[in-house]
């Protein structure tokens, strides 16, 4: 049965809205349920505010390339692709699509879609090849003043991650990275250079992009560099899993307090910007209505994301954590508990894509699965209920299609964090083909958004929505397997070839622009 979002966006691209609107009701097509004359017609209504940000999202390492040009540094992934048997496809980012010699094409795609900001990840490395043991790389600084400068001519506000995922390889070699609070230290000296160099332009900073699923990878499952992980977590040769997660995230923590602090006392006041922190934010439905698996969905909130979010605004870990961890969980000085909740967030990014049932495994019975182990908190992650998936299945085996998810998820950190100010910092749906009349994608996002928009009426602080991504990348172990992007990129041309969704996406935004206009006259 054909779709209302492909009719709609099919109507769109040749400006027949009416059209649209009159095939979506006479139809009632889409997920299977009647379609309202709100959800026929563009897709966005005043519910978004009219200063809501909509863009797209990318990271250094993903997009860049240029590995060893211009003076940048190794970093951790440098090395790690470098090591055969790490990414599926065998392949690396030191090309990966050119971002850092093909901005200006990849801006003048933004600009045809319509967004009014980019978020994108510095490459720490390139600014700092060996950390704070060696000099600032200025050929680093001038390409990002020139990324920063085209973006604010063309009316796209950077909104700007110091870290995701990637860090000097120094860093690595001489004290063993997150597992060293020695790399407070390192952080707070990058996050000072950036912030001299680029905060007077820049309005929102992330310290992190999500630490939660760094620590996770890189030191329980070892999927990630450093590549630490112990018994049946995974095949290491170091490692310890039960431990050096929770060591290498209470670094995190602090190290992005440490940013934070120097933010506020330093730069805050002159540069008039906004500091926050990005987390991967799965949302869980119990796999019963006992007790038991709703306190379950508690402990894999609090072991995922609560994790980080309790710290940065709190000044604790999860009381969950504490409870199932005891002294494996590290602590926080009284004068780091205080600077924590001092410091606070001005925001809360939130990475969501998917959701999973869970099953309790403290006071049940459980078999061997992610989340089933006590260091995990005793929450075995499920996909099935059953023998029904929670969503849709897709061609990447985590991501299922699940849109009450994004309510959900967003509803919870409301109520949980006072409402703090929100951005969907990614959201996007992945393919295995390169299909240009993705169909599916344009499906999940048109659901995706609109149960955001639900979140909004009822009063979440939601300001931004960037989708994930502008173009196919290097997506870290599948390599260039998965394919999210609005643009194909063909390799290894690396021409970029706009999809079905790339259209769709800019209609949406020309309609939130209508929508808004007409309301200021209302």
């Amino acid at each position: 049965m054909v779709r209302c979002s492909v009719l709609r966006a099919a109507a769109m691209e040749v400006r027949f809205p009416v059209l649209a609107l009159m095939l979506c009701f006479l139809l009632g097509v889409g997920s299977g349920n009647p379609v309202s004359l709100r959800s026929a017609d563009s897709g966005v209504s005043s519910s978004f505010p009219s200063n809501f940000l909509f863009g797209t999202a990318s990271s250094s390492y993903q997009f860049e390339g240029a590995y060893l040009s211009d003076g940048k540094g190794l970093n951790n992934w440098d090395v790690f692709t470098h090591t055969p048997g790490n990414i599926v496809d065998g392949t690396t980012g030191d090309i990966a699509v050119d971002h850092y010699n093909r901005y200006q094409e990849d801006l003048d795609l933004m600009s045809h879609l319509g967004v009014n900001s980019y978020r994108f990840s510095i490459s720490w490395s390139r600014i700092l090849p060996k950390g704070r043991f060696g000099g600032v790389n200025q050929a680093g600084i001038v390409h990002y003043n020139n990324l920063i400068n085209e973006l604010l001519q063309r009316g796209i506000q950077p909104f700007v991650t110091l870290t995701h995922y990637d860090i000097p390889q120094e860093l690595e070699e001489r004290y063993r990275a997150w597992l060293s609070p020695q790399i407070q230290e390192d952080f707070r000296y990058y996050a000072e250079v950036c912030f001299s160099s680029f905060g007077d332009r820049v309005k929102h900073w992330v310290t992190f992009n999500e630490p939660n699923v760094a620590a996770i990878r890189s030191y329980r499952s070892g999927i990630f560099p450093p590549s630490r992980c112990s018994g049946s977590f995974g095949n290491c040769s170091h490692g310890d899993s039960g431990t050096e997660p929770y060591i290498a995230g209470h670094n995190m923590i602090l190290s992005h307090a440490a940013a934070v602090n120097l933010y506020r006392t330093k730069f805050q006041k002159e540069q008039g910007g906004s500091i926050g922190l990005v987390l991967n934010a799965l949302w869980y439905e119990p796999i019963s209505d006992s007790t038991e698996d709703q306190l379950a969905v508690e402990r894999a909130l609090a072991f995922f994301m609560n994790w980080f979010l309790d710290p940065a605004i709190f000044g604790r870990y999860p009381e969950e954590m504490r409870q199932v961890l005891g002294s494996t969980l590290p602590e926080f000085s009284s004068y780091e508990s205080r600077l924590l909740k001092r410091i606070g967030l001005d925001f809360i990014g939130i990475n969501h894509y998917t959701s999973f049932y869970i099953k309790d495994c403290m006071f049940s019975s459980c078999e061997q699965g992610p989340g089933a182990s006590k260091t995990e908190g005793l929450a075995l992650r499920l996909e099935q209920k059953n023998g029904s998936y929670i969503g849709e299945p897709t061609a990447v085996d985590w991501l299922f299609v699940y849109p009450r998810g994004m309510e959900k998820i967003v509803t919870y950190i409301k109520e949980r964090y006072n409402n703090v100010p929100m951005y969907i910092t990614e959201n996007g749906f992945g393919q295995t083909r390169d299909i240009l009349n993705d169909v599916r994608r344009v499906d999940y996002m048109t659901s995706y958004l609109d149960a955001l928009e639900t979140a909004i009426r009822k009063g979440a602080d939601v300001r931004g929505y960037f989708a994930w991504s502008l173009l196919d990348n290097f997506e870290w172990t599948s390599g260039y397997t998965t394919r999210f992007g609005l643009y194909q990129v063909d390799f290894p041309s690396l021409k970029r070839i706009p999809r079905l969704s790339a259209t769709w996406y800019k209609n949406y935004i020309e309609n939130f622009k209508v929508v808004t206009r007409g309301a200021s006259f209302l």
